[in-house]
């Protein structure tokens, strides 16, 4: 167990470095990875408390302080009939079908599988996306989805799951409607309220932290801090971390800068540490799962799995276009709000865009040991989870290819929206320069000013390049990039000398991480230009 703690990790890892050199989608040659390795490694199943209190809500923190609050609201409709509206569809309609399938099955157990494979996850379908360039607000909308479905799937889940064990059990199905609706409005309602009132009271209290490292120290807890009061009183840990990690997304470009530079890259490599992670796990149940079913006659449980994984991608395209379409259709108010309607292009992409992941699994892993079928349950989920990562995500950026899908204008826009904003702060801070001198506040030397004012002009210059305007000629470099090229080499060659000092014993250490310190926070500053 303790070597498996750490092979895993550094097999994830690995493969995941090679996906990033060679360009290759990371969480689908992960999951390839996983399956390959599952039969030659130790069995492991995954422990689904693992995975909701380790890596659920740090991945969906970074994910919403990633987002933005702004950009949500305008997508809040199509979010929303995606989040809970098709989560919600999506476990009736598969819990049916399995209920047919599995007669003898307990029908709550067969919605509870319904709940399980019903949300997506987003991971695989935005990295993808934003790779090849899909418009913003299609990644908004599958970014938002992945922010909120979970709670809706795991709130019916619990509600399927405590009917399946026979508590409460009511009518046909053995699902108590009213008591499922209760303490689905609870969940969701118990957790903006926990979510706002702690984004409050962090917000007051990283109002008045000052230290990037202790402030940073505490955002590293708050996701699972919030997890876990939520679901002390039995709210949705999911939807209240989410709120926090929106506010705090929302609030960071007023923090200072230091906090901004450690939290970018202290998200970052959590981002990439635990996605490896964890869909190089969801490769490695294989043999487990497939070990612990009955395959006497092995055609009855593979005919089960691809009727059920063939009705959860269907569920999504049956949902999304009449979703996306029939509120235009009736109601005014929203074709007042959105004169134009949604490519069909893009609503297309939406309705492919379903690959499950590790929540599905932890869910499955989560049901009771004595619930009659559990076995059949994990292994239905498991081949769901696979089926959608492997079969819509390898077939996912041919798809958007070969739709066609164009962000020209959209990234001509951010350009000339950026250089308009480069503009008017250059030129506040060129006036804001101006008063000092004229107060005598700031009695420098004329070259200071100089600079300073070259340095803010080199900067607006810089973002009217990226609209093309460059030295007029294909091809050849602007001037802001022959700087940019230049200044890097002069750093190298800064770097060299100052290394050759400490290995010479010239300097110490301490000198030359000071030193590099600057010189790095410069590099970074040429990188962003």
């Amino acid at each position: 167990m303790a070597v498996q703690l750490l092979v895993v990790p550094v097999i994830a890892i690995a493969v995941a470095a090679l996906a990033r050199r060679r360009g290759w989608p990371a969480p689908l040659l992960l999951v390839v990875a996983g399956l390959v390795l599952s039969p030659l490694m130790p069995a492991y199943e995954l422990d689904p408390e693992i995975v909701l209190l380790v890596l659920l809500p740090p991945l969906l923190y970074s994910a919403a302080i990633d987002s933005s609050y702004m950009r949500l609201k305008t997508v809040l409709r199509p979010v929303m009939l995606l989040s809970v509206g098709l989560v919600l569809f999506s476990t009736l309609v598969i819990g049916w079908v399995t209920h047919l399938l599995l007669p003898d099955l307990h029908p709550a157990a067969a919605f509870a599988l319904g709940a399980i494979v019903a949300p997506p996850d987003a991971v695989a379908a935005v990295a993808v996306a934003r790779r090849l360039g899909l418009p913003r607000k299609v990644v908004t909308i599958l970014v938002g989805e992945s922010l909120f479905n979970d709670a809706t799937a795991l709130t019916a889940y619990r509600v399927a799951v405590a009917a399946a064990v026979g508590h409460g059990i009511t009518g046909i199905t053995g699902i108590p409607w009213i008591d499922a609706a209760g303490q689905f409005v609870y969940a969701a309602a118990g957790g903006v309220v926990i979510g706002v009132v702690l984004a409050w009271l962090l917000s007051r209290m990283l109002g008045m932290v000052r230290d990037a490292l202790v402030e940073n120290t505490i955002l590293l807890l708050v996701p699972f801090g919030v997890y876990l009061a939520a679901e002390a009183v039995h709210a949705s840990g999911v939807v209240s971390v989410v709120i926090v990690g929106l506010v705090v997304g929302h609030r960071l470009p007023r923090s200072g800068f230091g906090t901004r530079l450690l939290s970018e890259a202290i998200w970052r490599v959590m981002d990439f540490f635990l996605e490896s992670v964890v869909f190089a796990l969801i490769g490695l149940q294989m043999w487990p799962i497939v070990t612990a079913l009955d395959w006497s006659d092995p055609w009855k449980p593979l005919g089960m799995a691809l009727a059920v994984f063939a009705v959860a991608v269907l569920a999504r395209i049956v949902w999304v276009p009449p979703a996306t379409y029939l509120p235009r259709l009736l109601s005014a108010r929203v074709r007042r709000r959105e004169p134009r309607p949604p490519s069909w292009q893009n609503v297309v992409i939406v309705s492919w865009a379903g690959m499950r992941g590790v929540v599905s699994l932890a869910a499955a892993f989560a049901l009771p040991p004595d619930l009659p079928g559990r076995e059949t349950l994990v292994f239905l989920t498991f081949v769901v989870v696979i089926g959608t990562l492997l079969v819509q995500g390898l077939s996912f950026p041919w798809l958007i290819r070969r739709l066609r899908v164009s962000t020209e204008q959209e990234a001509f826009a951010d350009n000339l929206a950026e250089a308009g904003a480069q503009q008017a702060a250059a030129s506040a801070a060129l006036t804001r320069l101006d008063e000092l001198v004229a107060d005598g506040v700031a009695d420098v030397h004329q070259e200071v000013v100089e600079q300073l004012r070259l340095r803010a002009e080199r900067r607006t210059l810089t973002a009217w390049e990226r609209l093309g305007g460059g030295t007029g000629f294909e091809g050849e470099e602007t001037p802001s990039a022959v700087y940019r090229r230049l200044r890097r080499e002069m750093l190298a060659a800064e770097r060299e000398v100052l290394v050759r000092m400490r290995d010479e014993r010239r300097i110490d250490d301490e000198v030359l991480r000071r030193v590099m310190n600057e010189l790095d926070f410069e590099e970074a500053t040429l990188a962003r230009d």
